[in-house]
């Protein structure tokens, strides 16, 4: 009866599992299709951009896509290879010790990013030689997560790098591997001037006089409008702009730390390499870590405390075990109306605990001993709990949070402060910033029937598809 009664447990704990596993495939699987369906919309609005800047734009929400997609795709594969393991027997850890214990999950975040420049001599002191122009944004993966900083146009007269985003992973483990890429493209002369020859053409006509200009201008239209120009219409078949990894680096949980900190970057292209862009090697940033048994509770419930030394049975108190402190509470209420605990016990890496057994005598208390040395003397507080499930419940958050410690290090010395990030804005909020919804209108319609009609955006003829595609990228993100 017993055999049959622990097939059935095995069975629904197996059950459970598959469930949990089903919920969150079926998430990851609507995060991949929204994915593709944002791929989708990118190509279109590529082929739809008349500037550069749009184009730029585009290209790197398709850049971002595409990585997302194959990111989403290898955890799906990870997890089906899982699932599959688990119906044959076999488990990860058969392979080597089982784990015990797994150790809570956290927030990571990176934020005050700035890449350093090393420009020559000649270009940034005596602004000798070509000014060029880069496109640049970093691309950051922790996990399967993956998010972006925004464009930033980059030339000499810059002496780093510097984003505004503070970017956050909120499922991180200790074991985290946070990869940056940097990539840039570089605006060459037919590229980056995608507006040229509507500006020559505009200098022209106020310099060759009014007839002149406008027949100037009419044939240079004419000729973007044939589709003789690249620079008008960039369809995914041309290609766009081009995105080229400059440089990479991996942070791990020996980089965070409560402050700025240089790190080293592994550099991608070379001087002859078109799209070069002379970095100085190194990437400065805060690295920030939150584990969650530093900012939510672990445990609470009611516990009687007595001080060494006390000659009485000790105090009653609504005892809750968060961070690094043991808070004690008159009252339960108490703590959740804000007020102030009436003592605090510390628990840290160097605090001793000490259990009564589980199995002593009946009429005895179960008790807990917390000690914490100060200097030459040693402060050692015992805990009685009402019952022998709550003792082990005790037991168990205090030696989960050791392991937590052991995991975390650093990061569970003190509660290290994150930055919730700001939303991106929707379109109508970026107007006078140039968002890519407002900068597709044209300052000049296109007469009816022309040779540009269709192929340049007006305000009134971006499609209801692309304006839903713009609102959505900026929403989510």
């Amino acid at each position: 009866m017993q055999d049959r009664l622990h097939i059935l447990e095995d069975l629904n704990m197996l059950y459970i599992r598959q469930m949990a596993l089903s919920l969150e495939d079926t998430e990851l699987q609507r995060k991949l299709d929204h994915e593709i369906r944002m791929r989708e919309g990118a190509c279109k609005l590529l082929a739809a951009c008349s500037q550069r800047e749009q184009a730029l734009e585009a290209t790197k929400s398709l850049l971002v896509c595409n990585s997302r997609i194959l990111s989403y795709m290898g955890e799906l594969q990870r997890r089906k290879e899982a699932q599959v393991l688990g119906k044959t027997g076999r488990r990860p850890s058969d392979t080597g010790p089982p784990s015990e214990r797994s150790p809570c999950r956290g927030r990571v975040c990176i934020s005050d990013l700035r890449i350093p420049l090393m420009w020559k001599d000649t270009e940034y002191f005596k602004n000798k030689g070509d000014l060029h122009r880069w496109a640049v944004f970093l691309l950051l993966q922790l996990g399967e997560e993956i998010q972006d900083t925004e464009m930033i146009l980059v030339d000499r007269t810059l002496t780093d790098i510097s984003f505004q985003n503070n970017v956050l992973f909120t499922e991180a483990g200790p074991d985290f591997e946070l990869r940056l890429e940097l990539y840039g493209a570089c605006l060459e002369e037919e590229g980056a001037l995608a507006g040229a020859p509507k500006r020559l053409a505009t200098k022209l006509s106020s310099s060759l006089g009014r007839s002149s200009g406008r027949r100037v201008r009419a044939s240079m239209d004419s000729a973007g409008g044939s589709g003789s120009s690249p620079i008008l219409l960039p369809t995914p078949a041309v290609g766009g702009p081009r995105y080229h990894l400059l440089a990479h680096t991996t942070l791990t949980l020996a980089a965070v730390q409560d402050g700025f900190r240089t790190h080293d970057l592994t550099l991608a292209s070379h001087e002859e390499n078109p799209a070069w862009l002379p970095l100085y090697g190194s990437v400065c940033c805060r690295l920030a870590a939150q584990p969650l048994c530093m900012t939510q509770p672990t445990a609470s419930g009611t516990l009687r405390v007595q001080q060494a030394g006390e000659l009485r049975n000790g105090t009653q108190v609504h005892g809750i075990l968060k961070g690094t402190n043991l808070f004690c509470y008159r009252r339960p209420e108490d703590a959740y109306a804000g007020e102030e605990p009436l003592f605090t016990i510390v628990i840290n890496k160097d605090t001793r605990v000490r259990a009564g057994e589980l199995d002593q005598a009946p009429g005895r208390p179960f008790t807990l001993s917390i000690s914490n040395q100060y200097g030459d003397d040693e402060v050692t507080h015992t805990l009685q709990t009402e019952s022998r499930e709550a003792l082990q419940s005790w037991k168990e958050a205090l030696w989960q949070l050791f392991f937590d410690m052991s995991q975390w290090k650093q990061c569970c010395d003190e509660i290290m402060k994150i930055e919730t990030p700001a939303p991106r804005k929707p379109p109508q909020a970026l107007a006078k910033q140039g968002s890519l919804y407002h900068e597709m209108v044209l300052s000049e319609p296109v007469a009816p029937g022309g040779p540009g009609e269709g192929l340049l955006l007006q305000d009134n003829a971006i499609s209801a598809e692309i304006q839903a595609l713009l609102s959505s990228y900026y929403s989510d993100r």
